[in-house]
């Protein structure tokens, strides 16, 4: 029997310090071995070794000089094209990206986004892909002045960037991958890549998913430790496109990955299948907020903002007296910044996103003037009833009413209660089935999400003949009488935002808690005893219902309106279309029972 021998074949596989040595002297060229020590950053045995290494898998000579094996392996894996991510909102940089969508914000006279693909460029990448979502328009100059390529996200409004990618993952092959929002200092980009990274910084980041470890590996970190501050800039290869590619493809499949970073995608077994690029933290900056950009270039023409200037006039100061400007969580209706100046703190409010169409400013305005003498409100430094921007004083040591809490709600209902009995009065209404109207009107033809929308908003008109017989208590009320809105401390409880409120029955204002509170009945009859203390006539209760049920279709309404504008509310939505359906059936049963 003959035996066949075989010969095994080396292995070439390199590791990173072989790939940084050797790109090293691509760049540089081989002077000794000390200044690679001092160009890479790594020991100057471990120079040796991989100098060493590199000789014996023959991508060097022994005069340190690169092989034909060594170019043909730079050819394969040189970058052939980018994908910057322009989508988003870039919320946490109020009230800047009001004017401008964040990759134009401009550092020395210069927009981000142009920084980028003129860097690109240095490195011989012309193939360029923008997706851009919010604000697209501002960035078509780009096709011109470029020659790059937009591909618009419709859905940046209601997915992270994720989502973004997903849209141009099949072009990911010796691809760098950006965000718009970063300045380098020094270009990172290259016309030689040897592996797949993810950048980071030498920075210490209690936001940071992800730490390097002694194996230039990224691995994940506890949420309650800090790793490395990310960058969000990678270069991915070929040989790890596909991996990518697959996981943004199952990911964008799940309801749970919709609101996840890009880098979630590199993420396998608590580690990212890419390796770390350590960059120095000064020399990469990553601006997400106002005070960000004027750290970085405190001349840029981004600082000088209508709603800086005017903040600086109300509140007779100069625009770097506003510190530690933090955006709010997104409401449902505004977006909303917190700044300190000369140690007290404040709150912007700018209208969001087509609320000149479900608010009338006028109105609000004419509110906050006959309320003000109660007391009841924060203090208001300035309102414009034309465009609703509103500066408010900030609450110190206050906490939302918790609807889960009787005693809470108790004090509450004591507070709203009072108000109602208080006699004050405006001019106009909130009338419940007009705006119910009108937000459906505002879907412009479009059919409503729910099937059976047509039979639940007949049932709910069939409970207005009931509303229409009661007696009702007409005052003026808040409207949207949620526990978030109100306030409580020690010394007080101060009902805040008032833009929906109006003339109506008191009754109103209950429907209103219930149904944001997304109370059981159980919790909702609870509620109405705390307000009427007295007790409640069956009547009065079962119109009560019936304002849940049509305060239900209208938010219901309202949302549907929201969602056909790329803005999703999740549970909340379905929740106030279920109290429309769900206690028209308590009225009917109840009326049909002789109450």
């Amino acid at each position: 029997m003959l035996k066949c021998s075989r010969k095994l074949k080396k292995v070439d596989y390199m590791n990173i310090q072989e790939y940084d040595i050797m790109n090293e002297i691509a760049e540089s060229g081989y002077e000794n071995q000390r200044i690679l020590t001092e160009k890479t950053g790594y020991s100057l045995g471990k120079v040796n070794q991989s100098l060493n290494e590199l000789i014996q898998k023959e991508y060097l000579t022994k005069e340190y000089q690169l092989t034909e094996k060594a170019e043909a392996e730079f050819e394969k894996k040189a970058p052939k094209n980018a994908i910057i991510l322009a989508a988003g909102y870039g919320i946490r940089m109020m009230p800047m990206n009001r004017e401008v969508p964040k990759g134009l914000i401009e550092v020395n006279g210069e927009p981000l986004i142009e920084r980028l693909i003129r860097q690109l460029h240095e490195a011989g990448i012309f193939q360029i892909d923008i997706i851009v979502g919010f604000m697209k328009e501002q960035y078509e100059y780009l096709i011109d002045e470029y020659q790059v390529n937009l591909i618009v996200n419709r859905e940046y409004a209601q997915y992270n960037n994720l989502h973004s990618l997903a849209l141009a993952k099949d072009r990911i092959s010796n691809t760098y991958i950006i965000p718009c929002d970063v300045w380098c200092e020094k270009n990172p980009f290259s016309k030689r890549e040897l592996y797949s990274w993810y950048m980071v910084t030498d920075l210490v980041d209690d936001e940071s998913d992800v730490r390097v470890n002694r194996k230039l590996e990224l691995v994940s970190v506890d949420a309650e430790k800090s790793g490395n501050a990310m960058v969000g800039i990678a270069y991915i290869l070929e040989e790890e496109a596909e991996e990518l590619q697959s996981q943004i493809k199952e990911m964008c499949k799940k309801k749970a990955y919709e609101n996840v970073f890009w880098e979630s995608a590199l993420m396998k077994k608590g580690k990212m299948y890419v390796s770390a690029k350590i960059v120095p933290s000064r020399s990469v900056y990553e601006i997400n907020t106002y005070e960000q950009l004027r750290e970085l270039d405190d001349t840029s023409k981004q600082l000088d903002s209508d709603v800086i200037h005017l903040i600086s006039e109300i509140l007779a100061c100069e625009p770097n007296e506003l510190e530690e400007i933090e955006v709010l969580k997104k409401g449902m209706t505004n977006r909303s910044f917190m700044f300190k100046c000369r140690g007290k703190r404040f709150i912007m409010r700018i209208p969001g996103e087509g609320t000149e169409m479900l608010i009338n400013r006028k109105q609000e305005y004419e509110v906050y003037q006959v309320i003000k003498p109660l007391g009841i409100c924060d203090s208001i430094r300035y309102i414009n009833p034309e465009n609703g921007y509103k500066l408010t004083e900030f609450i110190e040591d206050a906490r939302c009413c918790d609807s889960g809490n009787p005693e809470d709600v108790k004090a509450c209902m004591a507070v709203l209660r009072k108000f109602h009995e208080s006699g004050v009065k405006v001019e106009h209404t909130f009338d419940v089935f007009e705006r119910l109207e009108f937000y459906e009107k505002l879907w412009k033809g479009i059919p409503s999400c729910y099937r059976d929308y047509k039979q639940t908003k007949a049932h709910v008109y069939e409970l207005k003949n009931y509303i229409d017989k009661q007696e009702k208590q007409i005052s003026l009320c808040h409207i949207d009488s949620v526990p978030d809105n109100f306030l409580m401390t020690k010394d007080r409880i101060a009902l805040i935002d008032w833009e929906y409120a109006g003339m109506q029955d008191t009754d109103v204002d209950l429907a209103m808690f219930i149904i944001y509170s997304m109370y059981g009945k159980e919790q909702a009859d609870a509620l109405i005893d705390a307000y009427y203390t007295e007790g409640c006539k069956k009547e009065k209760r079962l119109k009560i219902y019936c304002y849940v049920a049509v305060c239900g279709l209208l938010w219901s309404n309202w949302c549907e309106v929201k969602y056909h504008e790329g803005v999703e509310f999740g549970e909340y939505s379905l929740r106030q279309y279920r109290y429309a359906k769900e206690y028209y059936k308590y009225v009917k049963e109840e009326l049909e029972n002789g109450l």
